[in-house]
């Protein structure tokens, strides 16, 4: 028989090896994806996805900054541990805090409070109908670009700035793009996502036609309900073909 200090030191090798052999794993996308944060806009588009996945509201926010407006919905669904975040309500003037600021301080928070294996982001978003692009369609964003900042940008088939309309600024760095979509949040939750190595999947419906004849803001409350139900049936068969998989398997 072993002696204790012996027994006590095998054992913590062999735990200590264990914890390296589940870091190597996830960092090489091996281990099976357990936790997802979804990130969204809009309490209209959050909430059919809460039904969905049959998530419960964290009522405390504890795990967010004293203050903040930021909801937590949270539960399991084929055996994935989900959290959506969304930014709430601005305290002064009551409307959904959309935009990049509040996606990328929601989405930093989350990464660190969470640590997801997988980021999605899903939202609502204009669509070029010369890319293409219909109301309702669904589309898996390839890559993303900032349009408003005034700088050289990679081309991205997203494209994300903080207004619902379109200046002839911004069409000059979407169509450099070649965007078949504009959205407000979508690049600024990839960026913080990349900077902390987490994955993202970016789910994008159309609500409105940018280069269309209708006013935006018009064609985007006509739409919003109804393609954020469809959005989420999207998310639905998203989640589903995650779950059991690994991040290599994606």
């Amino acid at each position: 028989m072993a002696p204790p200090e012996e027994t006590t030191a095998a054992h913590a090798a062999a735990e200590a090896a264990a914890i390296e052999e589940n870091l190597a794993a996830k960092t090489t996308g091996d281990q099976p994806i357990s936790t997802i944060v979804i990130v969204v806009a809009m309490q209209t588009e959050a909430l059919p996805l809460v039904a969905k996945f049959e998530l419960s509201e964290d009522l405390d926010r504890s795990v967010f900054p004293k203050g903040v407006p930021w909801v937590r919905y949270h539960g399991t669904y084929k055996g994935l541990h989900i959290n959506l975040v969304w930014p709430g309500k601005d305290a002064v003037l009551g409307v959904d805090s959309v935009g990049t600021v509040s996606a990328s301080l929601l989405t930093y928070a989350s990464i660190q409070a969470f640590k997801p294996d997988l980021i999605i982001n899903a939202g609502t978003a204009g669509g070029f109908q010369a890319k293409g692009a219909s109301i309702i369609d669904v589309y898996l964003a390839s890559d993303v670009a900032f349009h408003d900042r005034r700088i050289p940008i990679p081309v991205g088939k997203l494209s994300t700035g903080d207004s619902l309309d379109m200046c002839p600024q911004d069409e000059s760095s979407i169509t450099a793009n070649d965007a078949t979509l504009k959205d407000m949040e979508g690049a600024a939750v990839a960026y913080v996502a990349d900077l902390l190595s987490v994955p993202t999947i970016l789910i994008k419906a159309v609500t409105d036609i940018v280069d269309g004849p209708k006013p935006t803001a018009e064609e985007f409350m006509e739409n919003v309900v109804a393609v954020s139900a469809a959005l989420h049936y999207a998310v639905t068969e998203v989640v589903d073909f995650i779950s059991g998989k690994s991040l290599s398997d994606l």
